[in-house]
């Protein structure tokens, strides 16, 4: 696909939606007869492939359609579509994802397989393409997604809100908030500071103000350490209600109020998402085998932050790591995890481990050029552990197929690195 201009009415009481999409995308190497999209449980409007009605069916979550002629190959094409009904989460082996009705609105976290409760997708991390939407909701709320806010116009009791995220995104990184939120400007010490934002209940004001004062530092040390922020702004929602995890989306990340103690208590958290905006957003992984690359790189860079602050060393911290997962069964294969460790809390410390073991291995300077040149080669595209081992070699100056086997196509644990 190449991009998705979609346009939602959204009514928080009812929680109804209806929607139109039009996208643009091209055809593959062979001619194409038929093509399919992912979306939930909705009643289906007009559906056209190039401004003309195909035969489509709608089961099982997949919107299967069969233009009267075959696209030709390389062609470029378009597909529209309107739905209708009551989004709901997606069921998986992870719980509902999705779309979810709030206390008073909505969110959306989609990671992995959640895209589809809303709108209609190539629901693959791969397939990136750039997007519009427009959302249009009753006017006491505020809609909040990444990318730039293009207008906001008011009509009578609604109003509409139009994103574009025109850097290259996974459908499952489109992220939405709907709420009666407070916004707030997140500044920096200098004007070329990188614009974030944040959107939240007004009684969590108080505590949001401590716990995320310190992000702005947090985004200039991965700036120096990982290279320049690769989106055009950064915005943080925290929800009128408790989450088990904070969420990433592009440009944007999701937390909880219980993510809020007015000590810090989850700034490793508040790290942890914004690092993913390089490691899993802009650099995304070629399918769900590699997800490692984007916790295990999210999981160092709070070790990494961790030592900067003057809170616990990545020595420290990777030391800990070992520990617990020597006491945890050795059967998670970090380069192909499976769908139920996909998430499992090993692999995020496994593949902090396996960062700081190629960092020990490389030396400071060439592992810190080694990334720099990782989040900047990559930007906007998607890879996989075999490209990511390559560009590693290729900064170490020599093979390292030990290091590699050791740490991520095996399953026992190594002896920690020396340090």
């Amino acid at each position: 696909m190449h991009r998705y201009e979609i346009a939602l009415d959204y009514r928080p009481g009812p929680n109804r939606l209806g929607g139109s999409a039009r996208i643009s995308a091209t055809a593959g190497a062979v001619p194409l007869a038929e093509l399919q999209l992912n979306l939930g449980d909705f009643r289906i409007g007009r559906v056209r492939v190039d401004d003309r009605q195909p035969r489509w069916s709608h089961r099982g979550g997949r919107l299967r359609l069969r233009p009267a002629k075959p696209l030709r190959a390389g062609a470029a094409f378009t597909v529209e579509v309107q739905w209708s009904g009551n989004p709901k989460p997606v069921r998986s082996p992870w719980g509902g994802l999705g779309w979810e009705e709030s206390t008073d609105g909505a969110l959306v976290a989609s990671q992995p397989v959640g895209a589809p409760s809303w709108f209609p997708c190539n629901d693959r991390p791969a397939d990136k393409a750039s997007y519009q939407v427009s959302v249009t909701t009753p006017s006491p709320y505020t809609v909040v997604m990444g990318g730039r806010l293009l207008t906001r116009t008011v009509r009578a009791s609604t109003t509409t809100w139009v994103h574009e995220q025109s850097a290259p995104t996974s459908s499952y990184l489109v992220g939405l908030a709907i709420g009666r939120f407070r916004t707030v400007r997140l500044t920096g010490a200098t004007d070329d500071d990188v614009p974030q934002s944040a959107h939240l209940p007004p009684r969590l004001l108080p505590a949001f103000r401590h716990d995320f004062a310190r992000q702005p530092r947090i985004m200039r040390l991965f700036e120096e350490l990982f290279g320049p922020y690769p989106f055009d702004g950064y915005t943080v929602v925290v929800a009128d209600e408790e989450l088990d995890v904070p969420v990433e989306a592009q440009g944007m990340s999701l937390f909880g109020m219980n993510h809020l103690d007015g000590a810090r208590g989850a700034e490793r958290l508040v790290a942890h998402e914004l690092a993913h905006q390089w490691f899993g957003n802009s650099v995304g992984i070629a399918d769900w085998r590699h997800i490692w690359l984007n916790e295990g790189l999210a999981k160092y860079a709070e070790w990494l932050w961790s030592e900067r602050s003057g809170g616990r060393s990545t020595v420290q911290l990777a030391r800990t790591a070992h520990r617990m997962l020597a006491a945890r069964p050795q059967d998670l294969l970090l380069a192909d995890p499976g769908r139920r460790n996909m998430f499992d809390d090993r692999l995020y410390e496994r593949g902090g481990l396996a960062v700081h073991a190629l960092r020990r291995d490389l030396g400071d300077e060439d592992f810190f050029r080694m990334l720099r040149s990782w989040a900047t080669r990559h930007r906007g595209g998607s890879v996989g552990t075999a490209t990511f081992a390559a560009h590693a070699a290729r900064h170490a100056g020599r093979p390292l197929d030990e290091l590699f086997a050791a740490w991520v196509h095996g399953r026992a644990l190594p002896p920690l690195p020396d340090g």
